[in-house]
């Protein structure tokens, strides 16, 4: 079973930066795509962004588009997330996952998240 683990969240204050990062110790993430995905409480895992494995094409929820950017680092087999600007909507608990392919509608194998909590 592919492990992946979360990593950099935190508290921050609407406006504020985080980078998360989704790491693997055992396996090369560039075998897979990665998705980043978020749940607040009270509602529905979502989507946020996504990178193939192939050609790093990046994929993006419409609400975080221009403020979050996602990215690998096959040298640290890690992907990240750089969120700025974040809003309290924003908050939730985040978890990064592999995928086949981008618009492949299952994730695999899922970290164990990371909270982030947008407030001032």
């Amino acid at each position: 079973q592919v492990q992946l683990v979360e990593s950099g969240g935190g508290l921050v204050q609407p406006g504020g930066s985080l980078r998360l990062s989704c790491a693997a110790s055992e396996f090369s993430l560039g075998y897979y795509a990665i998705g980043w995905f978020r749940q607040a409480p009270g509602k529905e895992r979502e989507g946020v962004s996504c990178i193939s494995k192939s050609d790093g094409s990046t994929y993006y929820k419409d609400s975080v588009k221009g403020r979050f950017t996602i990215s690998r680092d096959n040298a640290k087999n890690t992907v990240y997330l750089q969120m700025n600007s974040l809003k309290p909507e924003d908050a939730a608990v985040y978890y990064c996952a592999t995928k086949r392919r981008c618009d492949y509608p299952r994730a695999d194998d899922w970290g164990q998240g990371t909270q982030v909590t947008v407030s001032s």
